[in-house]
């Protein structure tokens, strides 16, 4: 019998969030900066939904209803090949309320004509996204040889935020909206979770303790 990997511990910074002036403040560092401004709808999204990244790398336009509130997530993308199924291979869709910053964000981005097949987002030469170019933008790049901080890690250097993982924009979303009175059945639909994953990991009580501004 072959013995089975043991599966990787998640840490404690895979667990926990962004305050909302921290999530504003990487949105807008994004929007800013001159070589990654490109994948700041694509930050926007992650923050704003809690949808995993790979679900985001997955998405094309035949998934977005034609008024941009009802996005279907049903796919995802695992390195470099978009599959069927999620994570867990949930379906789900998540409503988007009409006049919201998201939809707004989905009709400026869509393309006045684009297939249903079309990725919505995509890396800064055309390309599917993936892990990698996430990681590149979030945390470092590298030319010529030379590495520089990515946009968060930049700061987290500069001890604006700390530095959290991708992932944390999850958490982000789920925690803020059971912060701002979403009931956690509600978050776990929209997320494609589970209510006891919901509250075993996605409530954190020393930021949600913290003064709320609007969410």
């Amino acid at each position: 019998m072959k013995n089975q990997k043991a599966k990787k511990k998640s840490t404690d910074d895979d667990l926990r969030a962004f305050t909302l002036e921290q999530r504003d403040l990487i949105i807008k560092a994004f929007e800013e900066h001159r070589l990654f401004f490109c994948y700041s709808p694509l930050i926007k999204f992650l923050f704003w939904t809690g949808a995993r990244p790979g679900e985001a790398f997955a998405l094309t336009w035949g998934d977005i209803s034609n008024d941009c509130c009802r996005i279907t997530i049903n796919k995802s993308c695992n390195g470099h090949r978009i599959k069927k199924g999620t994570k867990n291979g949930k379906k789900r869709v998540f409503p988007c309320q009409k006049g919201s910053k998201l939809q707004a964000l989905l009709l400026d981005i869509r393309p006045t004509s684009c297939n249903p097949t079309d990725l919505i987002f995509l890396s800064k030469t055309g390309r599917p996204l993936n892990s990698s170019i996430m990681f590149s933008c979030w945390n470092e790049w590298k030319s010529k040889n030379i590495k520089y901080p990515g946009v968060v890690k930049s700061l987290a250097n500069a001890g604006d935020v700390s530095y959290l993982k991708p992932y944390a924009m999850r958490h982000t979303f789920a925690t803020w909206a059971i912060s701002s009175g979403v009931s956690p059945d509600k978050v776990a639909l929209w997320i494609g979770d589970t209510v006891e994953t919901v509250l075993t990991y996605y409530c954190h009580p020393e930021i949600v303790s913290a003064e709320c501004p609007d969410f």
